[in-house]
């Protein structure tokens, strides 16, 4: 069983959603702001010396093909 905190966490998190018909929207918002800030390190890394290589090697990336928006731009 998860700790005590964790139970807390769950009822706040009920909270919020029953007291704020707006939450899914949010939500959203900030989720696609954490990939956008994602994709935004991974642009400014690749233009790095060596920089697709680093990216090669912190995903385990063993296919460059899958994933041409990286390393099949020019």
């Amino acid at each position: 069983m998860r700790d005590k905190t964790h139970m807390e966490q769950v009822k706040r998190w009920a909270n919020y959603v029953r007291n704020n018909p707006d939450w899914k929207k949010i939500h959203t918002e900030f989720i696609n702001a954490q990939f956008e800030k994602a994709y935004q390190a991974i642009e400014k890394i690749s233009k790095m010396p060596n920089g697709k290589e680093k990216i090669k090697k912190l995903y385990g990336i063993k296919n460059e093909k899958g994933y041409p928006s990286i390393f099949l731009k020019k």
